[in-house]
């Protein structure tokens, strides 16, 4: 968790003043070197890309905390779109130091169509460019001990522990990835004894964090921790802060106790993912998935090609910024 940043904080009466980690500069970071400038093994963490130059910063503090913690491991970051670089341009540029092995792996909590489609294909249209080196995709970050056990903590040390729980988390339109953050949202409950636990969502899906706010209300509680399923700042935590100031109107006090933030504490669980791409111990959950078997309005998505959906996204970004053309949205 963020040591400065919003745990405790009071939804609708005192302002955030500080989401980054003490010595995260504020604003686009510059690229640095991890890891050895010549190295055969590399490491390419892809996030999704945010308008909110934050959130860029703290990737970037995840990437050196792993990057410390793997010696002798080219680390990189790359993002699919919104900002720079392009996923595609620094797995070249990490074939370029050296790298005859890279993993690839999606710096994301939930398996939706990101981790699913999007960076796949990045992975094999750098396949295509790189026939001689050998790339292997990691899993995400997922429901892991690590991560509800800093959002528990974190609950706990906001004074909320025994209180309601309202986890928000991103919204897809992918069924399992959906439920993945209730499941979520109930360990969460789990560790800090909340008598009542509901998960929103940012957009997407239902409920939304307006609707779940709201039901809190209805049940008559009046005091309600708030628990962020993010790894990084962005613009729909801030979004979802602001719905959740104008629900605390109708006198329900929201105790934001926080996101994740790049943690030490996720450090280990980065590695493990790595290791298990390098070693082809991956394993994902494909009971549920809605590109293995039909599910009611997605029929379409089963045999769906990697590469369909956002994808193009990713791959208008690297070519502009091959070209040159590439600014980063406001």
């Amino acid at each position: 968790m963020l040591p400065a940043g919003p745990a405790g904080r009071r939804v609708g009466y005192r302002k955030n003043e500080m989401d980054l980690l003490p010595g995260i500069p504020l604003g686009r970071t510059r690229r640095t070197l991890r890891g050895p400038a010549v190295a055969t093994e590399g490491l390419l963490l892809v996030a999704h890309g945010s308008r909110c130059v934050q959130s860029e910063s703290q990737v970037h503090a995840l990437a050196d905390l792993v990057s410390a913690a793997l010696p002798g491991v080219a680390v990189d970051v790359g993002f699919l779109e919104m900002t720079d670089p392009p996923a595609g341009e620094v797995l070249d540029r990490l074939v370029e130091r050296g790298c005859r092995r890279l993993a690839v792996l999606p710096v994301v909590l939930l398996g939706a169509g990101h981790a699913k489609s999007d960076v796949p294909a990045v992975l094999l249209d750098a396949r295509r460019r790189h026939p001689a080196v050998e790339f292997r995709f990691g899993r995400p970050l997922g429901v892991s001990r690590e991560p509800v056990e800093l959002l528990g903590k974190a609950v706990t040390a906001s004074g909320c522990a025994g209180l309601p729980l309202l986890v928000v988390a991103r919204g897809t339109s992918d069924p399992d990835a959906n439920a993945e953050a209730y499941k979520a949202a109930r360990l969460i409950a789990e560790w800090t004894g909340a008598p009542f636990v509901h998960a929103g969502y940012s957009g997407v899906t239902t409920p939304s964090v307006p609707e779940a706010a709201e039901l809190f209300g209805r049940l008559g509680y009046r005091r309600v921790a708030v628990a962020w399923w993010y790894l990084f700042h962005g613009r729909l935590i801030e979004n979802g802060r602001r719905e959740l100031a104008a629900a605390a109107a109708g006198g329900v006090e929201f105790v934001d106790c926080g996101y994740l933030g790049p943690d030490p504490a996720l450090v280990p669980l980065v590695a493990a993912r790595y290791r298990e791409a390098v070693r082809g111990m991956v394993a994902v959950n494909c009971d549920t998935c809605a590109y293995r078997a039909p599910w009611p309005g997605r029929e379409d998505r089963v045999g769906q090609a990697i590469g369909v959906g956002h994808s193009h996204l990713a791959s208008e970004h690297f070519h502009r910024a091959a070209g040159h053309l590439h600014s980063d949205a406001p």
